[in-house]
C-alpha cells in the first residue's frame, strides 16, 4: 500500500520569498570594471583592423578608374598620334570620341582625377586623389608608358612602383 502522505496537497518544501533584512545578489562594481576592460582590450586590437577592411574596400576605385583612363587615353593616341593637346578632361565618357577622354569619372566616390598633358601632347600623368571616407591620405598615379606608383597612401608620403592597398609592400 502506498502512503497517504506522498498524495497529500501540503506543499511544505516551497520557497518563502527572502527575508526583509536579506540582500539579492547581483554585479560588483569589480565584475563590472573586469568587463569594462575586456571589451576595451577587444575593440583596441579590432577597430583598426576594421578600419584597414574598410580601406581595403575603397582603395580598389582608384586603380581601375586609372587603367580605365589610360586605355581611353590609348585609344585616343591610335587615332590622333597625341594624348590631347591642352589636356586631356575635354567631355565626359563614353563621348570622347574625338577628343581625350575626360576624368570626371561619374562613379567616383572616393577619388577626383586630373590629368596633366606634357610635351607637346606625348606625355600625360594621370592622378587619383582619395577625397572621401578612408581614401583621404591616398594619391595613386599612372603615366603614358603604363607607370603605376603610390604617391600617397594613409596619409604617409611614400614613393612605391605600384598601387598599395594594404601595408607598404607592392
Amino acid at each position: 500500500m502506498i502512503p497517504h502522505r506522498l498524495f497529500s496537497q501540503n506543499h511544505s518544501a516551497r520557497k518563502s520569498p527572502p527575508a526583509a533584512g536579506r540582500r539579492l545578489r547581483g554585479f560588483t562594481l569589480i565584475e563590472v570594471m573586469i568587463v569594462v576592460a575586456i571589451v576595451a582590450i577587444l575593440a583596441a586590437v579590432a577597430l583598426p583592423s576594421y578600419v584597414s577592411y574598410v580601406r581595403r574596400g575603397q582603395l580598389p576605385e582608384g586603380p581601375a578608374a586609372l587603367s580605365d583612363f589610360r586605355v581611353k587615353m590609348e585609344q585616343y593616341y591610335q587615332d590622333n598620334r597625341n594624348y590631347g593637346t591642352t589636356n586631356c578632361a575635354d567631355v565626359n565618357p563614353p563621348s570622347w570620341v574625338g577628343t581625350a577622354p575626360a576624368l570626371n569619372y561619374a562613379a567616383a566616390k572616393y577619388f577626383a582625377y586630373t590629368c596633366a598633358i606634357s610635351n607637346g601632347g606625348q606625355n600625360y600623368l594621370i592622378t587619383a586623389t582619395g577625397n572621401a571616407a578612408r581614401a583621404v591620405g591616398t594619391t595613386y598615379t599612372i603615366n603614358d608608358g603604363n607607370s603605376q606608383a603610390t604617391t600617397s597612401f594613409a596619409g604617409t608620403a611614400v614613393s612605391k612602383a605600384c598601387w598599395l592597398v594594404k601595408g607598404s609592400e607592392c
